[in-house]
């Protein structure tokens, strides 16, 4: 960190910011200039708060040099990170993983039908919402630990890994009982005192860019979990609001090489949320491979006319079928395949 002082700054208020650096327990290292003075600050270890060094008399700037984040970083960590979910199935390395299946949970048939189906045409993990956070409070609101038991039999039924999405802590807990992965969604990804729970588990954590979040705000959230000893942490970029309203969100793929440049998690898609339009979903999900995702997370429903919450952007079993058989044509383009489905199903022997 660097602290640009005011042109004309007094030694006064040079010494008062080499001593309030000092209190934080860092080194000060002034250095002047023919215009201004500088001071920098040595041993950053990312817990800095600038705001009090940024409020001293005489300084113009703090600058940073280095990122706010650290263990979520690549300089922290060089090589990527891959983060195991289930026996045989990771994300981050060079296997592409469909996590696939229907926005939530409904009913035990639902949710096995819906299994049985994803599986069938390639998936490699079964997504599903227990606990559904709406924008409406008379909307769907899952059906809570029944959804997750429904979720353990399709698991059972199928040997799909589940990933379900958890709100709260006591929610957390049950999702680290019954799932694989944690789902930390866009709205709670800068819920920190979750976040520090969800660091404390032993369960993957699938974390969601907000829906109006920066990527470095992204990357401090993740940072959260990791400080808090839980290194197992997947990125998914979901889209992100914007002022067009053809699509619900705007999916950033410039996220995927960026994330991957800033940081050493694995970083995953998710277009049906970053488009909100079904016949957008297929094009975005080749278009996230491309682009160097680590996996993608999409909507399927055996019958999204019936669906009781985001109908509109699921994929139908069939649309479903031809988006993993182009995107094991894309993913061989580029020198990865898609990971296959559990051992037994159809899917597994056509791989």
């Amino acid at each position: 960190m660097l602290v640009v002082m005011r042109h004309g700054a007094s030694q006064s208020e040079i010494d008062a910011v080499v001593a309030v650096i000092e209190e934080m327990g860092y080194e000060a290292r002034p250095m002047p200039g023919a215009q201004r003075t500088a001071v920098g600050l040595v041993g950053n270890d990312g817990r800095v708060d600038a705001s009090r060094i940024e409020a001293l008399s005489g300084v113009a700037q703090v600058i940073h040099v280095t990122q706010p984040y650290k263990q979520v970083s690549r300089e922290w960590r060089p090589e990527n990170t891959v983060v195991k979910i289930a026996p045989g199935v990771s994300v981050g390395g060079n296997d592409v993983v469909v996590i696939a299946g229907p926005c939530s949970v409904e009913s035990e048939d639902q949710i096995i039908t819906a299994a049985r189906l994803v599986r069938d045409a390639g998936a490699t993990c079964l997504r599903g919402g227990a606990f559904k956070p709406r924008s409406s409070p008379y909307s769907f609101q899952g059906l809570g630990r029944r959804g997750l038991e429904f979720l353990a039999l399709a698991r059972q039924e199928t040997g799909l890994a589940v990933v379900t999405e958890a709100m709260d802590e006591e929610g957390a807990e049950l999702v680290a009982e019954y799932g694989d992965v944690i789902q930390i969604g866009a709205r709670n990804m800068q819920n920190y005192s979750l976040l520090r729970f969800v660091g404390k588990l032993d369960k993957p954590v699938l974390l969601k860019r907000g829906l109006a979040a920066t990527i470095g705000e992204l990357l401090l959230s993740a940072e959260y979990v990791l400080a808090a000893g839980n290194p197992n942490v997947i990125l998914c970029e979901r889209g992100v609001r914007t002022f067009d309203t053809v699509t619900r969100n705007m999916l950033d793929l410039t996220a995927i090489p960026i994330v991957q440049g800033l940081s050493h998690l694995p970083i995953i898609a998710d277009p049906s949320h970053g488009t909100g339009v079904r016949d957008k979903v297929i094009p975005m999900a080749r278009a996230a491979v491309a682009a160097g995702a680590h996996g993608i997370l999409v909507e399927v429903h055996p019958n999204p006319e019936r669906a009781l919450s985001d109908g509109a952007q699921s994929l139908y079993p069939e649309q479903f079928a031809q988006l993993v058989r182009e995107l094991r044509s894309i993913a061989g383009a580029i020198g990865r395949r898609v990971a296959p489905a559990p051992e037994g199903s159809t899917a597994a022997a056509r791989v």
